[in-house]
């Protein structure tokens, strides 16, 4: 048994590994494992930028990986404690933005400003306690390459999105689309596809 896994098969071992790596009750890691522990494990690809005022909750025993030219604006959040953040090469994610893993974000995407991306749930089942210290269950995100979504959208838990699909701003996505594909609304729903045939993005009848 390796010692990643003695770790997780102790409690005791994984609550102390859990406190060496953030303070109780926060989301963010502590700051020797923001300059050292994670440059070594999170990767980041040539040209990208991440912004001074962006909010990095990202720690080391889940994958963060952003690509080629791509960029995390101010005022972002990136939480990877539940699940992996990937994020391809051209990839814009704008001011304000919330992605909490897992979430996989492929090339050439537009993300406008305030849109939250969470693969996460929390438990609710049991009345005798508080949502906070419930399991927490995971659906991973993926929006395929040349995807635009709008201002203020929310995608939840599970959601595939098709290549080159355009989210309209405001938008809550609770299901999966296919790609070419034009969604708006509260919950989303199809408002054009694009057809092969004639070459044209149509209304669906």
């Amino acid at each position: 048994m390796s010692f990643k896994d003695k770790i997780k098969a102790s409690p005791r071992l994984k609550k102390l590994a859990i406190w060496a790596l953030m303070p109780p009750n926060q989301a963010r890691p502590r700051l020797w494992v923001k300059w050292f522990l994670n440059p070594l494990k999170h990767k980041k690809g040539k040209g990208s930028s991440i912004r001074r005022r962006t909010r990095m909750d990202v720690l080391p025993f889940n994958r963060f990986e952003i690509g080629m030219n791509s960029t995390i604006e101010d005022f972002a959040t990136i939480n990877n404690g539940v699940g992996d953040i990937i994020i391809g090469n051209n990839t814009r994610i704008g001011l304000g933005c919330v992605l909490i893993g897992p979430v996989r974000v492929g090339n050439d995407i537009m993300f406008a400003q305030n849109i939250v991306a969470s693969g996460l749930n929390h438990g609710y089942q049991d009345i005798n306690l508080p949502p906070r210290l419930q399991p927490v269950e995971t659906k991973e995100i993926i929006i395929d390459d040349d995807v635009w979504i709008g201002a203020n959208s929310v995608i939840t838990a599970g959601v595939h999105i098709g290549k080159h699909c355009i989210v309209a701003a405001g938008s809550v996505v609770t299901k999966s689309f296919p790609p070419y594909t034009v969604i708006g609304g509260n919950p989303a729903k199809v408002l054009k596809q694009y057809n092969q045939s004639t070459q044209t993005w149509v209304k669906p009848e």
